[in-house]
């Protein structure tokens, strides 16, 4: 995922209509009296939050998701003016935001139970997961209300307290979120958006007070935040870029994979990190394929993102949708055939009409780089051993997808992939049930899932002789 975290120095966070370019709202960066303030309250309102009983903190999940169930609308048409998907995307965000509370209630007990061990010389002894303090989540505009939640959620239910960081571009989602979350009875000072600079937040990840990282961003953002994390021996996780490979073999089924691939490529108007951007289809279904696959990005309806009409909404800025050309550009000179002709729209705003291309060479930028947004991009190769080969290539390992009526083939490929989660027969994206996060420059450490606690608890044995 793309986010301006670390290349930038803000003092002003700007919600811009990007269907348009015109200004929505301004809002400021915090001082740095507020940072400390900030900061101050969290720290001291860990001890009784890491001590109220577990009981309690599921009774707040359940009122914080029923209440974002309640809240669904406006808090989708906030995300969809803020960052351009269509709202339905915008309202299926919503829905994942439910999920992920509604799993941490219902499983979160158990996942915090102690751990019994056998120990010579102790009649007994436990493992347990314990808060460490105040954690700071870094998060993108793309999915500002999940990405809050998945950073967040987790470390409540563990006793954390949380200082969340939007994007500089979508402040008014995160803090719709805040006002729920307090409403739903999370202690004022346990979460909080805070609108920083990037010296502010280099300055909290250097706090003592400050006990974790986690970010979602680029591969440049996690690069910047992990070596601070590091520097000041913290954990860190890191969701970074994917540029995820999406394979179809010889025996696929093929119109249900290609329909998969377009929509899953679509998601978000293509900006999505998890989205398969790369199909890699065996020469004995290929052609097959292009013709299922390229007749949906053909018949995507471009319009405004509140139009129920509309498939495909605008590019989150205009300097991500000239990003996007430029790499089709730079593909389509050295060689790339267009499928689908597609790119930048004239007028305001950050628009892009959906584009396909192949025969793709690794002297071209989107053999190596991450293409975010609606371009899809298909590779020919022999057989599943040279699918491998060129999935494995790439410098992002987050995910992948196999399609194989052969499941021992499908089994054997996914194995071989180098990435962190892997969808057979269907596009995996990331579900609240399992754990999430790849390997290479897609990042380290994961989140969701049984796992979302560890990595930000205090792993603590205990033994009584």
């Amino acid at each position: 995922m793309t986010t301006t975290t670390t290349a930038t120095r803000t003092n002003t966070y700007r919600s811009l209509d990007p269907a348009t370019g015109k200004l929505v709202r301004e809002y400021p960066a915090l001082s740095a009296a507020e940072v400390e303030d900030a900061l101050a309250r969290a720290h001291a309102a860990f001890p009784a939050w890491r001590d109220t009983p577990l009981t309690e903190r599921v009774r707040c999940f359940r009122r914080l998701a029923a209440l974002v169930e309640s809240h669904a609308e406006e808090l989708a048409r906030q995300s969809t003016m803020e960052m351009g998907k269509p709202l339905a995307h915008s309202m299926l965000e919503v829905t994942t935001v439910v999920d992920v509370l509604t799993y941490l209630a219902d499983h979160g007990p158990a996942l915090l139970a102690d751990v019994e061990a056998t120990v010579p010389g102790f009649g007994a002894a436990v493992t347990r997961r314990e808060p460490v303090g105040v954690v700071l989540g870094i998060e993108p505009w793309n999915l500002p209300l999940y990405q809050a939640v998945r950073a967040a959620a987790p470390n409540l239910m563990l006793g954390n307290t949380v200082l969340l960081k939007p994007a500089e571009i979508t402040p008014g989602s995160t803090l719709l979120l805040d006002a729920l979350v307090h409403e739903a009875g999370f202690p004022e000072d346990v979460y909080r958006t805070v609108l920083l600079s990037t010296d502010q937040v280099s300055e909290l990840i250097a706090d003592p007070r400050v006990r974790a990282v986690t970010l979602t961003g680029s591969d440049r953002a996690g690069s910047a935040v992990g070596e601070q994390a590091g520097r000041h021996i913290k954990p860190v996780v890191l969701e970074l870029g994917g540029s995820d490979p999406f394979v179809v073999l010889d025996s696929a089924d093929v119109p249900r994979a290609a329909a998969t691939a377009a929509q899953g490529r679509l998601l978000l108007c293509g900006q999505a990190c998890i989205a398969p951007k790369r199909v890699i289809v065996t020469d004995a279904v290929a052609e097959e394929f292009v013709a299922a696959f390229t007749a949906v990005f053909a018949d995507q309806t471009v319009g405004d993102p509140l139009d129920p009409a509309t498939t495909v909404g605008p590019l989150s800025s205009t300097e991500a949708a000239a990003r996007l050309q430029s790499q089709y550009d730079d593909a389509v000179a050295k060689g790339a055939t267009v499928l689908v002709a597609g790119g930048r729209l004239p007028g305001p705003g950050a628009w892009f009409r959906p584009a396909v291309i192949t025969d793709i060479t690794p002297e071209m930028r989107v053999y190596h780089e991450e293409a975010f947004g609606p371009l899809g991009m298909v590779y020919r190769v022999p057989d599943a051993y040279a699918a491998v080969e060129l999935a494995n290539s790439s410098p992002y390992g987050l995910n992948g997808t196999v399609f194989s009526a052969d499941l021992e083939e499908a089994r054997d490929v996914a194995r071989r992939l180098d990435v962190g989660g892997v969808g057979i027969n269907g596009w995996l994206a990331a579900p609240s049930t399992l754990p999430f996060g790849g390997t290479k420059r897609s990042g380290v450490g994961r989140e969701l899932g049984p796992v979302a606690m560890d990595a930000f608890a205090n792993i603590k044995s205990y033994a009584t002789a």
